[in-house]
C-alpha cells in the first residue's frame, strides 16, 4: 500500500470515504446542538434544562435513537481508515508526517475547546491517532478483535458507572452528582452565556478541562472504533468493494438489531422519567446499539455509492466529506455565534429542542451547498488547507487550475 508523504491528490481519493465522512459530520451536529443550546448536564440528562414534553420529547427520542453516538462512531471509524490511507503500512519511519499532523490537530483541538466549545473531539482524536497508527499493520481479524475489546471495556466502565447510581444514598439528587443544576446555578449559567463570549469562558473551560481529563477513562471507545475503521478499510468495506448483496445483508443486520435495542432503551428512559437508578439501561442499549446502527448506516451509504444513478445524491455529501474538518469547525463557530452573547446573538437557553432541529437542518443545507460551490474553485477547504500548510511547512496551492491555464 502506498505511503503518502504529501497531501492526498484528488485522483487518489475514494468517493465512498468522502461521502460517508460527509454524512458523519452532518449527523454529529444533530447531537451536539444540545450542548451548544442548553446547559451541559442536559446532554446526558435531558430533564436538566428546557421543555421535555410533546414535540420536544419526540425530538429527544429521535435524536437518541437515530443520532446519538451513531455518527460520532462513523466519524471515528473514518479517522482510523484515514490513518491507513495517509500513512500506508510501511515502516514506522514513514509516520513522521502523521505525527506532525496529529500535533497540529491537538493544537486545533485546544483552541477549539477553549476559544469555542468544550465538546471538542479533535484533542482526543489527536492523542488516539498517535497511538492507533502504531497498530496499522495488524491483520483485519486482529484489528476487529482489539477494536471490540477496547470498545467493550470502555462500555463496561461507562455502564458500570451509571449503574452505580442505583446505590446513591437516599436523598441525593441529580444536582448533587453534577447531572443537573439548582435553579440558581442554572440562572447564572444561562446569564453568563447570554451575556457574552468572555463571560462564558470560565464555565466553558471548566467543562472542557473535565472532558479532557476523562479522556483517559473513555478513550477506549475512540481507539476501539478507530481500529474497527482500519479493519473495514482493509477489508474493502469502506471502499464500496463488497457486493451489493453483502452490503444489504450488513445493513439489515446492523439496523435490524440496533434500532430495536436503542428504541427499547429510549422508551425505558421516558417511562422511568430519567430516574438516576434507571439511566444505565438506555446508556447500555445505546452504547451497544450505536455500534450496530453505525455499521448499518455505513452499509447503506456503500450501497448508495455503488449505484451510478445516485451520483447527484452523493455529490453534496462527497464535497462535505472532503471539507469535513472545515465543516466541523464552522459548525462550532456558527453555533457559538448564535447561542453565546456579544459579539454573538446570545440565544442560549431560549431555543427549544424542536427549534434546535430546525436550525440544524438549515445548517446542513448551507454546508452542503457551500461545500459543493467552494470545491468548484478551491482544492481544499480553508481549514484543511491550513492544516496541510502547518503539517508540511509550506503553502500548497489552494486555487484549482483553470482549464487551458
Amino acid at each position: 500500500m502506498t505511503t503518502h508523504t504529501a497531501p492526498v491528490a484528488a485522483k487518489d481519493r475514494f468517493e465512498s470515504l468522502d461521502v460517508l465522512r460527509g454524512v458523519a459530520v452532518m449527523g454529529i451536529l444533530m447531537v451536539n446542538i444540545q450542548a451548544f443550546a442548553m446547559v451541559w448536564p442536559a446532554y446526558q440528562n435531558p430533564t436538566a434544562h428546557m421543555d421535555l414534553t410533546g414535540i420536544n420529547q419526540t425530538v429527544w427520542f429521535v435524536q437518541h435513537v437515530f443520532f446519538e453516538m451513531k455518527f460520532i462512531t462513523l466519524f471515528s471509524a473514518m479517522f482510523g481508515a484515514g490513518i491507513i490511507l495517509m500513512t500506508g503500512e510501511g515502516p514506522d519511519s514513514s509516520t513522521k508526517v502523521h505525527y506532525r499532523r496529529m500535533l497540529w490537530l491537538l493544537v486545533f483541538g485546544l483552541v477549539h475547546a477553549y476559544a469555542l466549545w468544550f465538546g471538542d473531539i479533535l484533542f482526543t482524536y489527536a492523542l488516539a491517532g498517535m497511538i492507533v497508527v502504531l497498530f496499522r499493520r495488524m491483520s483485519v481479524g486482529k484489528l476487529v478483535f482489539w477494536g471490540l475489546f477496547w470498545t467493550a471495556l470502555t462500555g463496561l466502565f461507562m455502564v458500570g458507572s451509571m449503574a452505580a447510581l442505583i446505590f446513591l444514598p437516599e436523598g441525593m439528587s441529580a444536582e448533587d452528582i453534577g447531572m443537573a443544576m439548582s435553579p440558581e446555578q442554572l440562572a447564572d449559567h444561562v446569564a453568563a452565556y447570554q451575556a457574552g463570549w468572555l463571560e462564558s469562558r470560565s464555565y466553558n473551560a471548566f467543562v472542557a478541562i473535565a472532558g479532557q481529563l476523562s479522556t483517559i477513562l473513555y478513550a477506549g471507545r475512540i481507539v476501539g472504533v478507530m481500529f474497527l475503521g482500519m479493519a473495514l478499510f482493509k477489508s474493502g468495506f469502506l471502499l464500496a468493494r463488497w457486493s451489493a448483496a453483502k452490503y444489504a445483508i450488513s445493513a439489515a443486520i446492523g439496523l435490524g438489531l440496533g434500532v430495536p435495542l436503542v428504541w427499547f432503551g429510549a422508551e425505558h428512559a421516558l417511562a422511568a422519567e430519567f430516574a438516576l437508578g434507571e439511566m444505565w439501561v438506555h446508556t447500555a442499549t445505546n452504547y451497544a446499539g450505536s455500534l450496530l446502527m453505525a455499521f448499518g448506516y455505513a452499509a447503506v451509504v456503500m450501497l448508495i455509492c455503488k449505484a451510478p444513478v445516485l451520483a447527484l445524491v452523493r455529490a453534496p455529501f462527497r464535497a462535505a466529506g472532503r471539507m469535513a474538518f472545515t465543516n466541523y469547525l464552522t459548525q462550532s463557530i456558527a453555533m457559538v455565534f448564535i447561542f453565546v452573547g456579544a459579539p454573538g446573538l446570545g440565544l442560549f437557553g431560549t431555543m427549544e429542542r424542536i427549534e434546535q432541529v430546525q436550525l440544524v437542518i438549515a445548517v446542513w443545507a448551507v454546508q452542503l451547498i457551500v461545500s459543493v460551490l467552494w470545491l468548484q474553485a478551491f482544492r481544499y477547504g480553508p481549514f484543511e488547507w491550513l492544516w496541510r500548510a502547518l503539517t508540511y511547512g509550506k503553502l500548497h496551492p489552494i486555487l484549482k487550475e483553470r482549464a487551458g491555464a
